[in-house]
């Protein structure tokens, strides 16, 4: 018992560390300009505006391709699969694809999103491509919350007349919500830190405007606090500028974290 204890509070220590370093030399260059104001002089001055709104539209993109996809594979998988052969081979898949590493995904998103359908280089090419990344966990965790709602819940629904999907649309869906909204969430949270999927999809290095469409190259935070730490010409002089990106890059995942929570908590409180 105290060698599980010394070693979360290790873990936790470890986190607090890094997360206090991050807050310490990010916070003094969070101003209002910084977050308003697009790069200046090759991204030595000015703020991250374009970067910001870019990470909040393939975001955007990305939910509304991976979350109606994923909650209809979950509930077709938990609610009209049969439990055969083929069934687990399709689970298996899906799981196996929650581990493959970001990049793989990057290379799919080119050969299929930006070559082979033709979208080219764009928002909509790295929204596509994070939500394939993001689609096996809203299935898992989407079917997982399927699985735990009560057999008798569909048993009575059926006893009263409904059709199948009368008793899921009406009785399963409301009842799995919380679960479903959470994980679909942090699926998202994860996709909006991510740097090697948008990498040659649409991403840019550097851009004085904003999208007006999704057939538009973008900034985004993880790539742009990448080129800031690791390739910009005065890595020095931006490493303020970089603490500051990671900082709210940090703060867009917690907020995506805290809705998740909030939402579930909302729904769970309805149910009783």
């Amino acid at each position: 018992m105290r060698l599980l204890f010394v070693c979360t509070l290790v873990v936790v220590a470890m986190l607090g560390y890094i997360l206090w370093d991050i807050f310490s030399k990010g916070v003094g260059v969070l101003t209002w300009e910084f977050l308003l104001t697009n790069p200046r002089k090759g991204m030595t001055e000015g703020g991250i505006l374009p970067a910001v709104v870019g990470t909040v539209y393939v975001s955007l993109i990305t939910a509304v391709f991976a979350v109606p996809f994923g909650v209809a594979t979950a509930i077709y998988l938990n609610e009209y699969a049969r439990d055969n052969a083929s069934t687990r081979l399709i689970r298996a898949s899906i799981r196996n694809l929650a581990g493959v590493p970001s990049i793989i995904y990057g290379l799919f998103g080119v050969a299929i999103f930006v070559q082979g359908f033709g979208l080219g280089t764009s928002l909509l090419s790295s929204g596509l491509t994070l939500g394939l990344l993001t689609l096996p966990y809203v299935i898992t965790t989407s079917e997982e919350s399927l699985r735990n709602v009560p057999n008798g819940l569909r048993e009575a629904a059926l006893a009263l007349g409904a059709t199948q999907w009368q008793s899921v649309y009406s009785v399963v869906l409301p009842a799995s919500v919380p679960g479903i909204v959470t994980g679909s969430l942090l699926g998202l949270s994860r996709a909006a830190g991510e740097t090697a999927p948008i990498l040659f999809t649409g991403v840019a290095f550097y851009l004085r405007y904003l999208p007006t469409s999704v057939w538009d190259e973008f900034m985004a935070m993880p790539y742009h606090l990448f080129i800031m730490a690791t390739q910009h010409h005065a890595i020095r002089e931006v490493r303020p500028l970089a603490y500051g990106t990671a900082l709210v890059l940090l703060g867009f995942v917690l907020i995506i974290n805290i809705m998740a929570f909030f939402i579930r908590a909302r729904y769970r409180q309805k149910l009783r």
